[in-house]
């Protein structure tokens, strides 16, 4: 039963994997034997310091700056890349940017910058890494995905968009490409306890209380819940899954909630 989420000695590429869910994953993959090509793009020093992290615990992990958005740059790294590490068979899209901004005042260039990142990149990258997946006849691609694919929240209009442009994108990848082989499919992660939410986590703050409330699990998500999705996603258990979007949320999509009295 073990092989079946063998992933020892897999090449796996997260996009935007410097810090938060994306090294969360990246950990996960790591320990369970796969080789790291940690991908971000502001600068070259964070890129370093989350491969030496990883290497302090013992995951092959290598860094590769490119920015995600340019479909030169990618092309580039990407031969790069499996010239120099070998040939990736995991790919995981997870950079993303989001701005709350309310749409009535949304300037269309942030907009577009959102759509450009959050759902664009993941076209352009697995693009050029399906080529090599499809030729290799094996390959598996996790599109990071959101709630917010299947539900609209103030102030994330353009996120919003992206995100379920994103699970659409993952549906038609896999339509064209499970044929060959390559299985694609998305995480659509709930709300997780980050540096960027610590400060909304504490008892008493209005969003803290109600994500606990709103959650049937009754608490955030630890990054690491996200390993188990990404192993089973990335791994020959999932051989047969194809453009399935893996909500991975603490039951907040099986639920209407319940009034703010109920226990």
């Amino acid at each position: 039963m073990t092989d079946l989420f063998d992933i020892k000695g897999k090449i796996a590429l997260i996009t935007g994997s410097t810090h938060g869910l994306g090294m969360a994953m990246a950990k996960g993959l790591g320990e369970a034997g796969a080789t790291i090509v940690v991908n971000g793009n502001s600068s070259q020093q964070k890129i370093d310091v989350a491969v030496a992290d990883l290497k302090s615990q013992g995951i092959n992990a290598v860094g590769y700056k490119f920015n995600v958005t340019d479909e030169q740059e990618v092309i580039t790294a990407v031969k790069k890349i499996e010239s120099e590490v070998g040939p990736i068979s995991i790919l995981i899209n997870n950079a993303g940017i989001i701005k709350r901004i309310p749409l009535i005042e949304m300037e269309v260039a942030d907009f577009k910058e959102v759509i450009d990142i959050d759902l664009v990149s993941p076209f352009i990258v697995s693009k050029h890494v399906a080529r090599g997946m499809i030729e290799r006849r094996q390959g598996k691609i996790i599109n990071i995905c959101s709630m917010m694919s299947e539900l609209g929240r103030n102030t994330v209009g353009a996120y919003a968009a992206a995100k379920g442009g994103l699970k659409m994108l993952t549906k038609n990848m896999a339509t064209e490409w499970a044929k060959y082989n390559v299985q694609i499919n998305g995480i659509g992660p709930g709300y997780f306890a980050t540096e960027q939410t610590k400060p909304i986590r504490v008892d008493g703050h209005p969003f803290n209380d109600f994500i606990i409330s709103r959650t049937p699990a009754a608490k955030w998500g630890d990054p690491s819940d996200l390993a188990g999705a990404a192993i089973f996603l990335s791994s020959k258990a999932s051989d047969f899954v194809n453009g399935h979007i893996l909500f991975v949320d603490g039951g907040i999509l099986a639920t209407i909630g319940k009034p703010s009295n109920e226990e």
